[in-house]
Parts: structure tokens; sequence; C-alpha cells
């Protein structure tokens, strides 16, 4: 799915940085906590209201859609998050969010018509896009510089570890309970989320305070970089990140919203799929994340792209003789170990993508490196959804999930352009 050096304040507070609480502190604990059940509500939706759009007789282009709609919103809402930010977003931005994002929730279960589930999915789609671009940046402001990696792959953690029992048991417990009970649960648990945000700034006996405001960070930080360049980095170092994020993103939205339909007569090979995929992608990201931090460098951004790839050929395999009948043997197979293969590589590539765009971005330019990179998430999936949903339409699964792993296969060159860059030092 989240640094600078401490120096004097505009106002002459003293240094900002080596006085937070970092890792060990009840802000930070709090954060991670928000995000791990805040975000169930992100996760367990994404693959039940394409099947809930489908069980009210929408094809998969209009389930596709109601994906695409969530992110369009995520995106235009990222678009302004850097704004948002540096006028007293830090404080607000992810409780308010996170209940944008979960209130809305259970009205999924008062109809399956896909015009107004399209409609509560562009609003949650608002809240999703504050959360994720705060809940980045705040993991970075929370701790010293010399904790940001390890901050930024404990995030990714809390991003990613709900999602092993999310993605599965939503789809298990809308099958087998209900779709109305499970569309209640996952609302609740981002209205909690919320709750616990928002006591980040009492936390710490308000020493976090200096991060949740515009300028708790230096003046010279904001537009310096560590080593006193006064020219903010531009965006073109984050092109290459972005893309790659785009594509792998688009990908892993084929998995998420489409893997459940042709599988229906399998659904325990569904569930054990999404959660191969969930924690495929917590190990790759939370490895990328510690190699990072103590080699500084960008080790596995080319080795993840080649996984991602491979993963997804392998589900475009399964699913080109799925038919009516359940899936035998061979197929099962495939479609485990490609959901888990592709996992592996896109935590990879989300967690050295990341760390890229911020350490090319420098501390001054951190509120505009998440917001890209979520955009390059959350675009990816939501075009990803709405194309790939046309495709299978038009050509049948095997062939729209082939296109994915080709158009994967022609991005792994751009993988080199990352391939050994260092960190900033801490």
């Amino acid at each position: 799915m989240i640094r600078s050096r401490s120096s004097a304040s505009e106002s002459g507070t003293p240094p900002v940085g080596d006085d937070l609480p970092g890792l060990r502190g009840r802000g930070f604990a709090l954060l991670i906590a928000a995000t791990a059940i805040g975000l169930c509500g992100f996760a367990a939706v994404l693959p039940l209201v394409p099947l809930w759009a489908t069980r009210g007789g929408a094809g998969e282009f209009g389930a596709g859609s109601t994906t695409a709609v969530f992110m369009l919103t995520t995106v235009l809402t990222q678009l302004a998050m850097p704004w948002i930010l540096e006028r007293g977003g830090y404080r607000w931005a992810f409780p308010v969010g996170s209940l944008v994002m979960g209130l809305p929730t259970p009205l999924f279960a008062l109809t399956s018509d896909l015009g107004p589930l399209v409609a509560v999915s562009a609003v949650r789609g608002v809240g999703f896009g504050m959360v994720s671009v705060a809940g980045t940046v705040l993991a970075a402001r929370l701790v010293p510089h010399h904790q940001v990696g390890r901050a930024t792959g404990y995030y990714g953690l809390a991003v990613g570890l709900p999602q092993v029992l999310i993605l599965p048991g939503g789809v298990a417990l809308a099958l087998n309970i209900g779709f109305d009970t499970a569309f209640w649960i996952t609302g609740l648990c981002s209205v909690l989320g919320a709750a616990l945000a928002g006591g980040i700034w009492y936390a710490d006996g308000g020493r976090n305070r200096s991060a949740l405001r515009s300028r708790g960070r230096s003046a010279r930080a904001v537009s310096d970089g560590p080593s006193g360049d006064r020219s903010p980095s531009p965006l073109l170092p984050l092109v290459m990140p972005l893309v790659l994020m785009l594509l792998t993103a688009s990908s892993a939205s084929a998995i998420i919203t489409f893997l459940a339909i042709p599988l229906t007569q399998a659904t325990w090979l569904v569930g054990g799929a999404l959660a191969a995929y969930a924690l495929a992608v917590v190990a790759g990201r939370w490895t990328a994340g510690m190699l990072h931090d103590r080699h500084r460098r960008t080790l596995l951004l080319l080795p993840g792209m080649a996984g991602a790839t491979v993963g997804m050929a392998l589900v475009t395999v399964a699913l080109w003789s799925v038919g009516e009948e359940a899936p035998g043997t061979g197929t099962t197979v495939l479609v485990l170990l490609g959901a888990a293969v592709f996992g592996l590589g896109f935590g990879a590539v989300q967690n050295e993508t990341v760390t890229l765009m911020l350490n090319r971005a420098g501390p001054a330019g951190y509120g505009r490196a998440s917001a890209v990179w979520n955009i390059g998430y959350d675009a990816g999936a939501g075009a990803g959804a709405m194309l790939l949903g046309l495709l299978i339409q038009l050509l049948g699964y095997g062939p729209a999930f082939a296109v994915t792993a080709v158009a994967l296969l022609a991005a792994v060159p751009l993988a080199l352009g990352g391939r050994g860059s260092r960190g900033r030092p801490g």
C-alpha cells in the first residue's frame, strides 16, 4: 500500500527529529494499529464489490468499473494531498479519510445494482486517497531520519499482513454468512482505524505534534536535502518507479478483482490463492525493506519485476484451461504458485519503488513522493480493473491475463534504472 537531519526551526524551537519518540513511541504504534485495522475495510471490499456486482447481473466490465471508479476518486484525492498536508492535514487527514472510507461501506448491502455500487465506491475512494498518502508520510515523519527504512518496512507490514486473512476471509465470509455481514464488519474496521489515528496527537506526551504540523520539520529541512542542496528534486527522477508501480499494480488488480469470478466452483482455491498472494506481498516488501535499510541500496527491483512477470504467466496458463467444471490438480497448483510468485515480486517492487522515490525526492519532497507513489499504485489498480474487465469480455480470461503478463515482461528492462541505487545517508 508510507528524515531530515534535525535543525533549528523557523520559529527558533528546538531541533525536530531526534527528539521524536520514533519506532518505540506510542504514536508510531497507533499509526501501525490504525493502518492494520483501518485498511481491512479497503482490502476486504476490493474483491467483494465486483463479486457482489456480478450477483446483480453486471458483466465483468461493470464489475471492474466499481474498482476503477474507486481508484479514480482515490487518485484525484491523492493529487490534492500534498497541498492539503502542508495546510494542516497531517493531523486530521488519516482519521477523516478512514471515516469517509468506512461509514458508507454498509450501504453496499442495500442493493447489488451497478449504479449505487459505483456511487458508494466513488465516495469511499476519496477516503482511501486521504489515508494512503497520509499514512505513508506519517510513517516517515514520526521517526528520526535513521529509522525511516525500518519505519516504511513496519508500515508495509501493517498494510500487508491483514490482507493475508482479509482478502480470502472477506470472500469466504460473504459467500458463507452473507455480503451484508461482510460489508458491516469491514466498515466498522475503518471507523476503528479513524479512532486510533486520532490518538497520535495525544500520544507520547504530545511529542509527536511537531510531526503533525505542516511546519513540524525545520525550514531548512523543507528546502534542503541531507547534503544541503537547496534545489528540490524534480518529478523526472520519479517517472521510472512510477511506471513500474502503474504496471505491477494493474496486474495485482487482475488477481484481486477477477480471480474469484472464474473460480467460483472452487471457493477454497480462491481463498488459498488470495492468501498466498497477500502473504507473499508482505514477505517481498519486508525483505526488500530490510535489505535496503542494511545495504542502503535498491537491490530487489529487477528481481521483483521478474518474479511478478513469472507469477502472472503461471496464473495465465491456469486460467486458460478453466471451464465450467471444478479446476483440476494442475490448474490448482498453477493458480496457487502463480499468485504466490507474483505477490513476492510485487511486494519487492512496492518497497523498492517507494524508497527510491523518497530518496530521490529528499526531505523537501516527502509529500510529493508519497502522492506520486500512491497514485501509481491506485491508478494502476483502477485502470487495470477497467481495461482487464473489457479484455475479458472480448477475449476471455486466459488471453486477457496473457496481455497483462506481456506488459510486465516489457517493463522488466526499466527496473535496470534503479538497480543498486543508494539511499540517502541516515
